[in-house]
């Protein structure tokens, strides 16, 4: 594993490639914005001379936007500065602003004006007295000033492998996000490797739809491809038609889609009526990838398939499946480790490594883990043991050949379109309802999701039950749209574990049975 820092991936792809098309930005079918290698590394360089002027290596600068080719600038303008970014979902709200802000001590952000109608410029002024260590802000409107707000003469900091790149916020026990610290190398290698097992290369395509806030979007694509010096069409926004679109017009040779996705594309009417023989590889992952969508994918784009597994905390994919898998391989496992990478199957409660095919934990130890949970030491060592195994909270096997299957999960965590939402952060905000008294959340199956969240509530006997409509607007003004549960049921008392916990198992199977109560869309006194 070369020790080798996102910078050094630029560069040595301009070295390669100074005038191949490097990221192209696509709206509605059009490039609205485009870079060559040569004219990332000079954009990237100064941005980050700009960044440079305003933080010093190691401060953590927020990025608070939707998918643009200036977002990739700043990804690796960030890198290049030697500051920590901290990508924030756009569709973040007041609490998980401040909180992810606060949280990573982030001493600046970079924000977008608006986002679908939403003004994140009128919530950064608010948010800003409550986050003390913030002292830079700057809007994305006004790009041409912060381009030009460096000394272009400075020298730009070296750095190592081992440095800190990026923070990561994703589900945690506490019911609070956990920011995953990583490295410039384990990014860049987990990467590397991963769109290598798929031969993309320097004459690759990649339409990519993914967040590029998240590991997949912005750690393994937009990495990936410049480790290989090829093309990043980055799509604002996810729709089926455009993708399909994309994949024709620029010639798409590789695509990144979780399973909801998918299911869209596959599904769309104008599927059969793109040009789609430049499709070399369809990728997928997040959640599970059922076994016909891997069959319909591979009939209909007559290409390749791969599915990944990775965690933030492990520093991106840590198993993937390979061309040469079968059909029944790509179907129902997650593949074999990456090189590099010692993977093992526990038992839970004793730590002892199971037999072949016998289900356990699944824990793995490689130098592209990360670097810890930021400002978290307890979560880090409840995650980390002390002999350097990370514990993923999945169960899952390993057969004889190293071939991995996933068959739960420890963690309380829901899955929802490649998404990981914690049910804790959302009973927190439920349970502020005046109406609620006591409340649980959970996942339950979806065929377009994944998953989708539910909600069991038990109400005060004197008040009328909360419809499900409000219960939900309620969620939507204190969190991100994505995180309100579709299902809400109520229940007169939960099902109780002996030391007084909520068995949600329980929850599950009684909603499957159709036992529980629906509350009602809307509350009568609307109607």
């Amino acid at each position: 594993m070369r020790p080798i820092t996102v910078g050094d991936s630029l560069r040595d792809a301009f070295a390669r490639e100074p005038h191949r098309q490097a990221v192209m930005e696509a709206v509605d079918g059009e490039v609205t914005a485009s870079w060559t290698y040569e004219e990332l590394l000079r954009d990237a360089e100064r941005a980050a001379r700009s960044l440079a002027t305003r933080f010093t290596p190691g401060d953590r600068v927020a990025i608070w936007a939707p998918n643009s080719g200036r977002w990739v600038v700043l990804q690796q303008a960030l890198a290049l500065a030697g500051v920590v970014a901290v990508p924030l979902n756009p569709a973040y709200r007041e609490s998980e602003v401040i909180y992810a802000l606060t949280q990573s001590g982030s001493r600046g952000l970079l924000h977008a004006s608006s986002h679908r109608g939403f003004d994140m410029s009128q919530m950064v002024a608010k948010v800003r007295s409550q986050c003390p260590e913030l002292s830079e802000v700057i809007c994305l409107d006004d790009w041409d000033s912060f381009m030009e707000g460096g000394d272009q003469e400075s020298e730009l900091p070296q750095l190592s492998g081992h440095d800190p790149l990026v923070i990561l916020y994703t589900s945690g026990t506490t019911g609070k996000p956990k920011g995953a610290l990583l490295h410039h190398m384990g990014l860049v290698h987990q990467a590397r490797l991963a769109t290598q097992r798929v031969e993309f290369t320097a004459e690759g395509v990649w339409i990519n739809p993914l967040p590029l806030y998240h590991m997949a979007g912005g750690g393994l694509v937009s990495t990936g491809v410049i480790a290989h010096g090829g093309t990043h069409v980055v799509m604002p926004n996810f729709d089926a038609g455009e993708a399909l679109g994309l994949l024709e017009k620029f010639r798409g040779t590789h695509t990144l889609l979780v399973p909801t996705m998918l299911r869209s594309v596959l599904e769309h009417p104008d599927l059969h009526e793109r040009d789609l023989t430049s499709v070399h590889c369809v990728l997928s992952g997040a959640s599970v990838v059922p076994p016909d969508v891997v069959r319909r994918t591979t009939e209909a784009f007559d290409c390749r398939f791969s599915i990944l597994y990775g965690l933030a905390e492990t520093g991106g994919v840590v198993t993937q499946t390979t061309f040469e898998d079968s059909v029944e391989d790509q179907s129902f496992t997650i593949g074999r480790p990456l090189t590099g990478i010692e993977f093992k199957v526990i038992d839970p409660e004793t730590g002892v490594t199971t037999r072949l095919d016998e289900p356990g934990e699944l824990v793995c130890r490689t130098p592209q883990l990360m670097l810890g949970y930021y400002e978290m030491p307890e979560a880090t060592a409840a995650t980390i043991d002390s002999e350097g195994w990370l514990h993923t909270g999945d169960l899952g096997a390993m057969d004889g050949r190293g071939f991995v299957r996933i068959t739960g999960r420890l963690k309380d965590t829901i899955i929802r379109g490649g998404l990981n939402i914690y049910p804790r952060e959302i009973e927190d905000v439920l349970i502020s309802h005046p109406s609620v008294l006591e409340l649980a959340v959970l996942g339950v199956p979806d065929d377009k999701w994944g998953e989708e969240i539910a909600a069991v509530l038990r109400t005060a006997d004197d008040v009328l039950p909360p419809s499900a409509h409000d219960l939900r607007a309620y969620c939507v003004e204190r969190l991100a749209r994505h995180k309100a549960p579709v299902q809400w049921y109520s229940i007169e008392e939960f099902p109780m574990t002996p030391t007084g916990k909520i068995q949600k198992f329980l929850l599950a199977d009684m909603i499957a049975r159709g036992t529980l109560q629906p509350l009602v869309e809307h509350d009568s006194s609307h109607v």
